[in-house]
Protein backbone atom coordinates (compact mmCIF):
# COMPACT_ATOMS: atom_id res chain seq x y z
CA UNK A 1 0.00 0.00 0.00
CA UNK A 2 2.65 2.96 1.10
CA UNK A 3 6.31 1.51 0.74
CA UNK A 4 8.53 4.15 2.17
CA UNK A 5 11.84 2.80 0.84
CA UNK A 6 10.57 2.40 -3.05
CA UNK A 7 13.35 3.02 -5.25
CA UNK A 8 12.60 7.01 -6.18
CA UNK A 9 10.78 7.80 -3.26
CA UNK A 10 12.58 10.20 -1.39
CA UNK A 11 13.62 11.92 -5.18
CA UNK A 12 9.42 12.61 -5.63
CA UNK A 13 7.19 11.62 -2.70
CA UNK A 14 4.21 13.33 -3.77
CA UNK A 15 2.63 11.15 -5.89
CA UNK A 16 3.01 8.33 -2.65
CA UNK A 17 1.46 10.78 -1.28
CA UNK A 18 -1.81 11.21 -2.99
CA UNK A 19 -2.31 7.83 -3.46
CA UNK A 20 -2.04 7.35 0.26
CA UNK A 21 -4.61 10.41 1.14
CA UNK A 22 -6.90 9.21 -1.51
CA UNK A 23 -7.03 5.31 -0.55
CA UNK A 24 -5.83 5.09 3.21
CA UNK A 25 -5.72 8.24 4.95
CA UNK A 26 -5.42 5.98 8.06
CA UNK A 27 -2.59 3.47 7.80
CA UNK A 28 -1.55 1.11 9.64
CA UNK A 29 2.27 0.00 8.28
CA UNK A 30 3.66 -2.96 8.50
CA UNK A 31 6.51 -1.76 10.64
CA UNK A 32 3.96 -1.20 13.53
CA UNK A 33 3.25 2.71 13.30
CA UNK A 34 -0.07 4.72 11.83
CA UNK A 35 0.38 7.26 9.40
CA UNK A 36 -1.99 9.84 8.74
CA UNK A 37 -1.36 12.20 5.07
CA UNK A 38 -5.28 14.46 5.45
CA UNK A 39 -4.95 17.68 6.32
CA UNK A 40 -7.54 17.98 8.97
CA UNK A 41 -6.55 14.84 10.80
CA UNK A 42 -2.91 16.03 10.81
CA UNK A 43 -4.09 19.35 12.36
CA UNK A 44 -6.05 17.56 14.77
CA UNK A 45 -3.20 15.41 15.56
CA UNK A 46 -0.38 18.23 16.01
CA UNK A 47 -2.72 20.29 18.56
CA UNK A 48 -3.96 17.37 20.93
CA UNK A 49 -2.26 16.57 23.91
CA UNK A 50 -0.70 13.65 23.05
CA UNK A 51 2.58 12.45 24.03
CA UNK A 52 6.45 12.58 22.31
CA UNK A 53 8.32 10.49 25.04
CA UNK A 54 8.64 7.16 23.55
CA UNK A 55 8.49 6.07 26.55
CA UNK A 56 4.57 5.74 26.46
CA UNK A 57 4.88 3.35 23.95
CA UNK A 58 2.89 0.07 24.43
CA UNK A 59 3.96 -1.22 20.93
CA UNK A 60 7.42 -1.03 19.84
CA UNK A 61 7.38 -0.24 16.38
CA UNK A 62 9.56 -2.43 14.23
CA UNK A 63 12.32 0.17 13.57
CA UNK A 64 12.78 0.78 17.15
CA UNK A 65 13.79 -2.77 17.70
CA UNK A 66 17.46 -3.07 17.27
CA UNK A 67 18.04 -7.09 18.49
CA UNK A 68 18.66 -6.86 22.04
CA UNK A 69 18.85 -3.35 22.46
CA UNK A 70 16.17 -1.36 23.94
CA UNK A 71 14.23 1.34 22.87
CA UNK A 72 15.82 3.63 25.16
CA UNK A 73 19.70 2.89 22.93
CA UNK A 74 17.66 4.61 19.85
CA UNK A 75 16.52 7.62 21.66
CA UNK A 76 19.08 10.63 20.31
CA UNK A 77 20.12 12.97 23.05
CA UNK A 78 18.94 10.07 25.09
CA UNK A 79 15.79 11.58 25.07
CA UNK A 80 16.36 14.76 26.92
CA UNK A 81 15.80 17.25 24.34
CA UNK A 82 12.73 19.41 24.58
CA UNK A 83 11.58 17.59 21.20
CA UNK A 84 11.40 13.99 23.13
CA UNK A 85 9.77 15.78 26.43
CA UNK A 86 5.80 16.43 27.73
CA UNK A 87 4.65 19.00 30.03
CA UNK A 88 5.68 20.12 32.77
CA UNK A 89 9.54 19.39 31.40
CA UNK A 90 9.05 20.81 27.82
CA UNK A 91 7.73 23.45 29.26
CA UNK A 92 10.45 24.10 31.58
CA UNK A 93 13.09 23.27 29.10
CA UNK A 94 11.20 25.45 26.36
CA UNK A 95 10.93 28.43 28.22
CA UNK A 96 14.70 28.43 29.32
CA UNK A 97 15.77 28.85 25.70
CA UNK A 98 12.23 30.55 24.38
CA UNK A 99 13.90 34.17 24.53
CA UNK A 100 16.57 34.02 22.23
CA UNK A 101 14.08 33.18 19.75
CA UNK A 102 11.52 35.83 19.81
CA UNK A 103 10.36 37.61 16.75
CA UNK A 104 12.07 41.05 17.86
CA UNK A 105 14.97 39.16 18.82
CA UNK A 106 15.01 37.03 15.26
CA UNK A 107 14.23 40.46 13.42
CA UNK A 108 17.26 42.46 14.96
CA UNK A 109 19.71 39.46 13.42
CA UNK A 110 18.04 40.60 9.84
CA UNK A 111 21.20 42.94 8.91
CA UNK A 112 23.61 40.11 9.61
CA UNK A 113 21.73 37.70 7.97
CA UNK A 114 21.41 40.29 4.60
CA UNK A 115 25.48 40.27 5.10
CA UNK A 116 25.98 36.41 5.09
CA UNK A 117 23.45 36.22 2.26
CA UNK A 118 24.58 38.76 0.27
CA UNK A 119 28.57 37.40 0.55
CA UNK A 120 26.99 34.01 -0.24
CA UNK A 121 25.50 34.74 -3.15
CA UNK A 122 29.24 36.15 -4.28
CA UNK A 123 30.06 32.56 -4.07
CA UNK A 124 26.97 31.26 -6.47
CA UNK A 125 27.63 33.59 -8.95
CA UNK A 126 31.47 31.97 -8.69
CA UNK A 127 30.65 28.38 -8.85
CA UNK A 128 26.85 28.09 -9.19
CA UNK A 129 26.79 25.72 -6.05
CA UNK A 130 23.61 26.58 -4.02
CA UNK A 131 23.49 24.17 -1.00
CA UNK A 132 27.53 24.45 -0.33
CA UNK A 133 27.79 27.99 -0.42
CA UNK A 134 24.46 29.15 0.42
CA UNK A 135 22.02 26.67 2.15
CA UNK A 136 24.42 25.25 4.50
CA UNK A 137 26.29 27.93 5.54
CA UNK A 138 23.57 30.65 6.44
CA UNK A 139 21.53 28.58 9.00
CA UNK A 140 24.95 26.89 9.95
CA UNK A 141 26.42 30.69 10.72
CA UNK A 142 23.46 32.11 12.00
CA UNK A 143 22.83 29.45 14.82
CA UNK A 144 26.43 28.98 16.16
CA UNK A 145 26.62 32.89 16.66
CA UNK A 146 23.68 32.78 18.60
CA UNK A 147 24.60 30.02 20.39
CA UNK A 148 27.73 31.52 21.00
CA UNK A 149 30.20 28.40 19.99
CA UNK A 150 33.99 28.71 18.52
CA UNK A 151 34.20 27.87 15.12
CA UNK A 152 34.39 24.65 13.96
CA UNK A 153 35.27 22.56 10.81
CA UNK A 154 31.69 22.03 9.36
CA UNK A 155 32.20 18.89 7.18
CA UNK A 156 32.36 16.47 10.01
CA UNK A 157 29.32 18.24 12.04
CA UNK A 158 27.19 17.73 8.42
CA UNK A 159 27.67 14.33 8.12
CA UNK A 160 27.00 13.76 11.69
CA UNK A 161 23.64 15.28 12.25
CA UNK A 162 22.54 13.94 8.64
CA UNK A 163 23.02 10.86 9.95
CA UNK A 164 21.58 11.76 13.47
CA UNK A 165 18.47 13.61 11.61
CA UNK A 166 17.65 10.05 9.85
CA UNK A 167 16.49 8.73 13.31
CA UNK A 168 13.19 10.68 12.73
CA UNK A 169 12.46 8.44 9.95
CA UNK A 170 10.79 5.04 10.30
CA UNK A 171 13.70 2.38 9.53
CA UNK A 172 14.24 -0.25 8.94
CA UNK A 173 17.96 -2.38 9.45
CA UNK A 174 20.34 -2.86 12.63
CA UNK A 175 23.29 -1.29 10.20
CA UNK A 176 21.38 2.12 10.22
CA UNK A 177 20.40 2.14 13.57
CA UNK A 178 24.37 1.84 14.82
CA UNK A 179 25.54 4.80 12.61
CA UNK A 180 22.94 6.44 14.24
CA UNK A 181 23.77 5.53 17.86
CA UNK A 182 27.02 6.26 16.49
CA UNK A 183 26.43 9.29 14.98
CA UNK A 184 24.80 10.45 18.22
CA UNK A 185 27.52 9.43 21.06
CA UNK A 186 30.00 11.49 18.60
CA UNK A 187 28.22 14.78 18.45
CA UNK A 188 27.35 14.54 22.37
CA UNK A 189 30.95 14.21 22.71
CA UNK A 190 31.60 17.66 20.08
CA UNK A 191 28.59 19.17 21.94
CA UNK A 192 30.42 18.86 25.47
CA UNK A 193 34.07 20.15 24.53
CA UNK A 194 31.68 23.51 23.15
CA UNK A 195 30.24 23.98 26.05
CA UNK A 196 33.49 23.37 27.85
CA UNK A 197 35.42 25.99 25.75
CA UNK A 198 32.35 28.32 26.48
CA UNK A 199 32.46 28.24 30.19
CA UNK A 200 36.04 29.51 29.93
CA UNK A 201 34.90 32.05 26.84
CA UNK A 202 31.00 33.16 27.94
CA UNK A 203 29.57 35.82 25.49
CA UNK A 204 26.47 37.50 24.98
CA UNK A 205 24.98 34.40 23.94
CA UNK A 206 22.35 31.19 24.44
CA UNK A 207 24.78 28.87 25.66
CA UNK A 208 25.98 31.51 28.12
CA UNK A 209 22.50 32.22 29.11
CA UNK A 210 21.91 28.59 29.38
CA UNK A 211 25.20 27.56 31.78
CA UNK A 212 24.17 30.56 33.97
CA UNK A 213 20.44 29.24 34.80
CA UNK A 214 22.45 26.04 36.48
CA UNK A 215 23.01 27.80 39.45
CA UNK A 216 19.46 29.39 39.65
CA UNK A 217 16.22 27.89 40.68
CA UNK A 218 15.70 26.71 36.71
CA UNK A 219 18.52 23.98 37.10
CA UNK A 220 19.70 22.36 34.26
CA UNK A 221 21.16 18.97 34.73
CA UNK A 222 24.54 17.93 32.86
CA UNK A 223 23.11 15.67 30.33
CA UNK A 224 19.87 18.43 29.77
CA UNK A 225 22.42 20.96 29.11
CA UNK A 226 24.01 18.91 26.55
CA UNK A 227 20.87 17.98 24.99
CA UNK A 228 19.58 21.44 24.65
CA UNK A 229 22.51 22.57 23.10
CA UNK A 230 22.97 19.73 21.03
CA UNK A 231 19.20 20.01 20.00
CA UNK A 232 19.44 23.53 18.99
CA UNK A 233 22.97 23.49 17.20
CA UNK A 234 21.12 20.65 15.14
CA UNK A 235 17.74 22.10 14.78
CA UNK A 236 18.79 25.53 13.96
CA UNK A 237 20.35 24.59 10.59
CA UNK A 238 19.53 21.48 9.39
CA UNK A 239 15.95 21.35 8.34
CA UNK A 240 16.66 25.38 7.40
CA UNK A 241 19.53 24.11 5.18
CA UNK A 242 16.66 22.34 3.31
CA UNK A 243 14.23 25.02 3.19
CA UNK A 244 16.48 27.07 2.00
CA UNK A 245 17.59 25.03 -0.83
CA UNK A 246 14.04 23.45 -1.53
CA UNK A 247 12.40 27.10 -1.63
CA UNK A 248 15.38 27.82 -4.49
CA UNK A 249 15.02 24.92 -6.29
CA UNK A 250 11.14 25.84 -6.54
CA UNK A 251 11.96 29.42 -7.83
CA UNK A 252 14.13 28.52 -10.48
CA UNK A 253 11.84 25.91 -11.86
CA UNK A 254 8.37 28.29 -11.51
CA UNK A 255 10.08 31.13 -13.44
CA UNK A 256 6.80 33.17 -13.44
CA UNK A 257 6.53 33.02 -9.31
CA UNK A 258 10.33 34.07 -9.21
CA UNK A 259 9.03 36.98 -11.14
CA UNK A 260 6.49 37.58 -8.84
CA UNK A 261 8.74 38.09 -5.99
CA UNK A 262 11.51 39.73 -7.92
CA UNK A 263 9.08 42.42 -8.99
CA UNK A 264 7.08 42.71 -5.64
CA UNK A 265 9.64 42.35 -2.57
CA UNK A 266 6.91 43.18 -0.06
CA UNK A 267 5.29 39.82 -0.81
CA UNK A 268 8.41 38.21 0.54
CA UNK A 269 6.96 36.71 3.88
CA UNK A 270 3.82 35.65 2.24
CA UNK A 271 6.11 34.10 -0.31
CA UNK A 272 7.73 32.03 2.12
CA UNK A 273 5.11 30.60 3.34
CA UNK A 274 4.02 29.13 0.10
CA UNK A 275 6.84 27.72 -0.76
CA UNK A 276 7.33 25.84 2.99
CA UNK A 277 4.26 24.71 2.13
CA UNK A 278 4.80 23.69 -1.08
CA UNK A 279 8.18 21.11 -0.52
CA UNK A 280 8.56 21.55 2.60
CA UNK A 281 11.96 20.16 4.68
CA UNK A 282 10.04 17.73 7.51
CA UNK A 283 8.02 15.89 5.75
CA UNK A 284 6.79 13.40 9.11
CA UNK A 285 6.27 14.48 13.01
CA UNK A 286 5.40 11.99 15.25
CA UNK A 287 3.34 11.03 18.48
CA UNK A 288 2.53 8.74 20.85
CA UNK A 289 -1.00 8.55 21.52
CA UNK A 290 -2.48 9.16 25.18
CA UNK A 291 -5.96 7.70 24.04
CA UNK A 292 -7.41 5.87 21.79
CA UNK A 293 -8.05 7.67 18.85
CA UNK A 294 -10.99 7.11 16.10
CA UNK A 295 -9.26 8.80 12.46
CA UNK A 296 -11.17 7.74 9.29
CA UNK A 297 -13.01 4.89 11.00
CA UNK A 298 -9.74 3.59 11.81
CA UNK A 299 -9.55 3.27 15.86
CA UNK A 300 -6.03 3.91 16.75
CA UNK A 301 -4.99 2.23 20.35
CA UNK A 302 -3.29 4.15 23.24
CA UNK A 303 0.35 4.26 22.91
CA UNK A 304 0.53 4.18 19.87
CA UNK A 305 3.41 5.57 17.37
CA UNK A 306 1.34 7.89 15.32
CA UNK A 307 3.42 9.55 11.90
CA UNK A 308 1.60 12.66 10.84
CA UNK A 309 3.11 13.18 7.18
CA UNK A 310 3.09 17.08 6.67
CA UNK A 311 3.98 17.20 3.22
CA UNK A 312 1.09 14.80 2.18
CA UNK A 313 -0.92 17.48 4.15
CA UNK A 314 0.19 20.51 2.99
CA UNK A 315 -1.10 19.29 -0.84
CA UNK A 316 -4.00 18.09 0.62
CA UNK A 317 -6.88 19.19 -2.07
CA UNK A 318 -9.78 18.74 0.35
CA UNK A 319 -8.45 21.87 1.89
CA UNK A 320 -6.22 23.80 -0.53
CA UNK A 321 -8.37 23.22 -3.35
CA UNK A 322 -7.74 21.26 -6.54
CA UNK A 323 -4.64 23.59 -7.62
CA UNK A 324 -2.52 22.14 -4.08
CA UNK A 325 0.20 20.72 -6.20
CA UNK A 326 0.85 24.27 -7.61
CA UNK A 327 3.18 26.60 -6.50
CA UNK A 328 1.18 30.25 -5.59
CA UNK A 329 3.41 32.67 -4.06
CA UNK A 330 -0.04 34.89 -3.65
CA UNK A 331 -1.54 31.71 -2.44
CA UNK A 332 -3.94 33.48 0.18
CA UNK A 333 -3.99 30.93 3.03
CA UNK A 334 -0.59 29.61 2.58
CA UNK A 335 -0.02 30.49 6.38
CA UNK A 336 -1.80 27.65 7.47
CA UNK A 337 0.58 25.32 6.27
CA UNK A 338 1.68 22.78 8.59
CA UNK A 339 5.00 22.44 8.64
CA UNK A 340 6.10 24.10 11.65
CA UNK A 341 3.76 22.00 14.03
CA UNK A 342 1.28 23.58 16.31
CA UNK A 343 0.13 23.95 19.92
CA UNK A 344 3.04 23.56 22.45
CA UNK A 345 5.31 21.75 20.03
CA UNK A 346 5.34 24.60 17.61
CA UNK A 347 8.63 24.85 16.06
CA UNK A 348 10.60 27.21 18.58
CA UNK A 349 12.94 28.70 15.33
CA UNK A 350 9.92 29.00 13.32
CA UNK A 351 10.60 32.87 13.14
CA UNK A 352 14.47 32.53 12.65
CA UNK A 353 14.06 29.98 9.69
CA UNK A 354 11.68 32.74 8.15
CA UNK A 355 13.57 35.45 8.24
CA UNK A 356 16.49 33.48 6.89
CA UNK A 357 14.63 32.10 3.99
CA UNK A 358 13.01 35.72 3.50
CA UNK A 359 16.28 36.95 2.86
CA UNK A 360 17.94 34.27 1.05
CA UNK A 361 14.78 34.31 -1.55
CA UNK A 362 14.44 37.70 -2.42
CA UNK A 363 17.76 38.68 -2.85
CA UNK A 364 18.12 35.74 -4.84
CA UNK A 365 15.62 36.10 -7.45
CA UNK A 366 16.95 39.42 -7.62
CA UNK A 367 20.62 38.44 -8.06
CA UNK A 368 20.11 35.61 -10.20
CA UNK A 369 16.81 36.16 -12.59
CA UNK A 370 17.50 33.44 -15.41
CA UNK A 371 19.15 30.52 -13.04
CA UNK A 372 18.74 27.04 -14.47
CA UNK A 373 19.29 23.89 -12.98
CA UNK A 374 22.60 22.14 -13.78
CA UNK A 375 22.47 19.25 -11.46
CA UNK A 376 20.26 18.07 -8.61
CA UNK A 377 20.94 15.28 -6.16
CA UNK A 378 17.87 14.21 -3.56
CA UNK A 379 19.60 13.31 0.00
CA UNK A 380 17.85 10.04 0.01
CA UNK A 381 15.61 10.75 3.01
CA UNK A 382 12.28 10.63 3.78
CA UNK A 383 11.96 12.92 6.60
CA UNK A 384 14.53 15.87 6.17
CA UNK A 385 14.60 15.71 2.71
CA UNK A 386 16.37 18.52 0.13
CA UNK A 387 19.12 18.45 -1.94
CA UNK A 388 22.30 16.94 -1.82
CA UNK A 389 23.24 18.73 -4.44
CA UNK A 390 21.94 21.41 -6.51
CA UNK A 391 24.44 23.54 -8.85
CA UNK A 392 22.61 26.13 -10.87
CA UNK A 393 23.44 27.75 -14.20
CA UNK A 394 23.59 31.29 -13.16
Amino acid sequence: MFDLFAAGFADDPYPHYARLRETAPAYRHPLGFWLLSRYDDVARLQRAPHSVDERDLTEIPVWKRDGDVPVEANRPMRGLSMLDQNPPRHTRLRRLVAQAFTRGSVEALAPRVGELVDAALDRVAATGDVLGELAFPLPFTVISELLGTRPVEHTRLRELTGILVRALEPLTGPELQAEIRAANDELTELTRELIGWKRTHPGDDLVTALLAVRDGDEVLTEDELLAQVMFLYIAGHETTVNLIANGILALVRNPSQARLLRADPSCAAAAVEELVRYDTSVHLMRRITVDPVVVRGERIPAGSFVVACLAAANRDPEFWGPDADVLRLDRPDAHRHLSFGAGIHHCLGAALARLEARVAFTRFVRRFPSAEVAELRWNGRINVRGPAELTLAV
